[in-house]
């Protein structure tokens, strides 16, 4: 993975991660063992989900970049549905308590999608690249008339 795409990822995965520590400390002392168990498991949830889904957007651009902006929008509509079907499936759960489940995976959803947007605006990413300056000249540009 290149250094800008693990930059990213360690920017957007570390706010998640610590946005994940504070719901597991407001989950048990409000909900106790349960609720903290909840926060984590949600938690973990949203920065598998996340984090695989940036890999694939990322390999995506590299390797098919005329589709980057439809695999990103089709990208996070599978991954909000993906999440409302474990809030779902897990709603009636007694492994851990739901409520603080789904608020922390709201919550996390919301701290990724904002670290994820401010990672990339201060990615110093090239949009032109520098080497096909100095390289070869194309054959024809233009219209030939």
């Amino acid at each position: 993975m290149p250094t800008n795409d693990v930059r990213t990822l360690l920017h957007t995965a570390v706010p998640t991660a610590v946005a994940g520590a504070v719901a597991v400390a407001i989950s048990a002392g409000v909900a106790g063992g349960k609720g903290a168990i909840g926060a984590a498991v949600g938690t973990l949830v949203v920065i598998l989900f996340m984090g695989i889904g940036i890999v694939v957007l990322q390999r995506t651009a590299k390797s098919l970049p005329h589709l980057f902006q439809a695999m990103g929008l089709m990208l996070y509509t599978a991954q909000i549905l993906l999440l409302f079907i474990f809030v779902a499936a897990f709603k009636d759960t007694t492994l851990f308590n739901p409520k603080a489940f789904a608020i922390t995976i709201v919550a996390t959803t919301v701290v990724w999608v904002a670290a994820q947007a401010r990672a990339y605006m201060k990615a110093k990413i090239l949009y032109v690249d520098p080497d096909a300056a100095k390289g070869e000249k194309p054959e024809k540009t233009g219209s030939s008339t």
